[in-house]
């Protein structure tokens, strides 16, 4: 079996795909904890950003960047998390994370162990998920009319 056949992410699924291009896709991560969560992938199996030619790397990059600015602009989170491990899935991939004060884990890392919440703030944490959800349309919208305004991908002539 080939690492494409074991890898998640050589997999396309439409229902959580925002964009693509020839070259890579947006998707919306659904992680609840994390509403916004967005991964930029791209689509031939790599795991490094070495892997890329240059002029691939900068359009990678360049998507990564708008994702975090519409995400910011259309979600208002205190911080975002920009982050590429590939630790568990060995493929290209960009997480940009929006960070809440209400998420279970801030200050601290994502995958830092989740605080304990008082009942109250878990029913803050429930109201503030549901009003983030129901942005989730229009950030979806903003990032492709954003992301369609890029340049498209040209490789550079060899």
């Amino acid at each position: 079996m080939s690492a494409s056949q074991q890898c998640a992410l050589c997999t396309r699924n439409p229902l959580v795909e925002i964009w693509s291009d020839d070259r890579l896709r947006v998707i919306d991560a659904q992680e609840p904890d994390f509403p916004g969560f967005t991964r930029v992938v791209w689509h031939a199996h790599v795991t490094e950003m070495t892997d890329l030619t240059h002029d691939e790397r900068e359009h990678l990059m360049s998507v990564v960047w708008v994702v975090e600015s519409v995400l910011r602009n259309e979600l208002s989170p205190v911080k975002v998390n920009v982050a590429q491990l590939g630790n568990q899935v060995p493929h290209l991939h960009w997480h940009i994370i929006p960070r809440w004060r209400l998420d279970s884990r801030f200050p601290d890392a994502i995958w830092a162990p989740a605080r304990e919440r008082t009942p109250e703030q878990n029913l803050a944490w429930d109201v503030f998920q549901e009003q983030q959800l129901n942005l989730m349309a229009d950030y979806h919208h903003a990032l492709r009319n954003a992301l369609a305004q890029l340049p498209a991908y040209r490789p550079a002539s060899t």
